[in-house]
């Protein structure tokens, strides 16, 4: 039977990328890889033909002599090159990139010569701060327990250097290739764990590992404007990446305790501001606070509960920001309580002086207008 073309296999024209060629084959790869196909025979020829497409077009000389020649490039050992049959995967070194994750080679970096370099995990710490503390910013000395290297054996996993072998398993190169059914990977070593070494007489505190539990003790600077959830990285104060690897990260994440006065919202702060019925209906001037210090606010006559009186630039610049919010006072009017016989009777002779006057109440009035239209349609 014929082959189709390759790019026809991978659904790409002739003109595409390095990279949409690989995004293509990838997406094919995983839609019909044998282990995730076993009920299905079609499966694993259609894996087979992506794959052997792939490896000619993301090869560039193999993919120019395809352009040229068509399949005859690759057949009775045209092309100077051993084709997909006869020569296997060649060169094909990113195919372990492709399929990491799904036989668990990914999470480390390549270093020097091919071997990867391991990295170790990153650790969050939970830091509460006040409000002040955030918006202001501060230094904070925060302790917690976890992996470091050992102090015992310096992180080498045994005091002795001579006990420091070559992996036998994967040569000292961390990297061991497995194969699954047709297809051929790379993963981290299962005997060194991707250091590349055995280690014949395990350090006795780290047991080899080049890691022991240590309560530390760190300085972190809080930057001014931080809020609920940002988070602050301390570069290679994570775990370590044992032998040969790199530290991971420290993850400071910030948690804002309430605020008896103040509420945050991004940029601008909220405060309620009761005050009494005699000064929300004659005005008044109240002292506030800020963040700045004590300032006045002017209650004009006839404040209704709930108005919102802004004051511009009270609030917070947040990071990466040199704009500063604004500070909101919410009015709310306090209804008086546990009354004096005289006080009642001043309020009662109020009362009878509003009486059917609805220019001291005009939301009342509009109000009950409206209920008495809508009891009217009903």
């Amino acid at each position: 039977m014929a082959k189709r073309d390759f790019y026809e296999v991978l659904g790409v024209s002739k003109g595409a990328e390095a990279a949409v060629i690989k995004k293509a084959y990838r997406k094919l790869a995983m839609k019909y890889h044998p282990d995730r196909n076993s009920d299905d025979p079609k499966a694993d020829e259609k894996f087979k033909e992506a794959s052997e497409a792939y490896e000619i077009l993301s090869d560039a000389d193999k993919r120019a002599a395809y352009d040229r020649m068509g399949h005859a490039a690759f057949e009775g050992g045209a092309g100077g090159g051993g084709g997909f049959g006869g020569g296997g995967f060649g060169g094909f070194e990113d195919i372990g990139d492709i399929f990491g994750n799904m036989f668990g080679g990914g999470g480390q970096r390549r270093g020097g010569g091919g071997q990867r370099q391991r990295k170790g995990s990153d650790l969050r710490y939970v830091l509460e701060l006040s409000l002040e503390e955030a918006i202001k910013g501060d230094k904070k000395t925060i302790s917690f327990t976890a992996p470091a290297t050992c102090k015992t054996c310096d992180g080498k996993g045994t005091k002795e250097p001579k006990d420091v072998k070559t992996c036998t398993q994967c040569g000292g190169h961390g990297q061991v290739r497995m194969s699954q059914g047709f297809f051929s990977v790379q993963q981290t070593c299962p005997v060194c764990h991707g250091s590349g070494k055995e280690i014949k007489n395990p350090c006795g505190t780290c047991h080899g590992t080049g890691t022991e539990q240590r309560k530390r003790s760190l300085e972190v600077s809080i930057p001014a404007g931080v809020d609920n959830g940002n988070r602050i990285r301390i570069t290679g104060e994570g775990e370590p990446g044992g032998p040969g690897g790199i530290n991971g990260d420290l993850f400071v994440e910030v948690v804002v305790k309430p605020h008896d006065i103040f509420e945050r919202d991004g940029a601008d702060l909220y405060m309620d501001v009761p005050i009494s019925f005699p000064d929300a209906a004659l005005g008044t001037k109240i002292e506030i606070p800020t963040l700045d210090g004590r300032v006045n606010l002017s209650i004009p006559e006839g404040t209704q509960s709930g108005k919102m009186f802004r004051l511009t630039g009270k609030g917070v610049t947040p990071i990466r920001s040199s704009m500063r919010g604004d500070l909101y006072c919410r009015v709310k009017i306090e209804t008086p309580v546990k009354l004096s016989g005289k006080q009642k009777q001043l309020i009662e002779e109020l009362r009878e002086s509003m009486s059917g006057d609805s220019k001291n109440s005009p939301g009342t009035d509009s109000f009950f207008q409206k209920v008495g239209k809508f009891f009217e349609g009903s």
